[in-house]
């Protein structure tokens, strides 16, 4: 029975995708910066410089949660 109950859970994991769309979509978000980054040199620095801002805040938040 517990093996039975192990391929339930196993099932339930691979069919899950919620988070699957959030990761897409931050995958897609940086891969065009680095292209706007790469075409316009200009605008490197204002986006090296939000990505700065927002890895402070996640460290923030990461500090507080803990």
């Amino acid at each position: 029975m517990n093996r039975f109950t192990n391929l339930i859970f196993k099932l339930r994991i691979w069919k899950d995708t919620k988070g699957q769309d959030l990761i897409e979509y931050a995958l897609m978000a940086g891969f065009v910066a680095v292209a706007a980054g790469a075409i316009m040199p200009g605008v490197a620095t204002s986006i090296s410089q939000i990505f700065s801002k927002v890895a402070s805040v996640m460290s923030a938040s990461a500090a507080q949660g803990s």
